[in-house]
């Protein structure tokens, strides 16, 4: 079974490789980690604005595309202000 299938059906955070930030919840994924999330967004971070948030709806990633899966404190999350919130974006990852 992989580490990942308690997360299914929850909220997850997923930093890609290319430095992009996609929270959904997590339906599926396989063997090779590939998922599948429902009701995505991705978050542009920005060190000058606040969050930009572009919903992407169904979403399916590759797993060689992925460097972090993480749950996400739902109630945290819902507190937080992203107008207001500040940040680098992440760099991509070079091999």
């Amino acid at each position: 079974m992989s580490q990942l299938q308690p997360y299914v059906n929850h909220k997850v955070l997923v930093a890609m490789n290319d430095g992009r930030v996609v929270v959904g919840t997590l339906r599926g994924l396989d063997q090779t980690t590939n998922i599948i999330m429902q009701g995505c967004e991705e978050r542009i971070y920005s060190e000058d604005e606040g969050v930009e948030v572009v919903p992407l709806g169904l979403y399916l990633i590759r797993g060689d595309n992925i460097a972090v899966i993480g749950l996400v404190d739902e109630a945290l999350d819902n507190g937080l202000d992203l107008d207001e919130t500040r940040g680098q974006p992440l760099e991509p990852i070079k091999h």
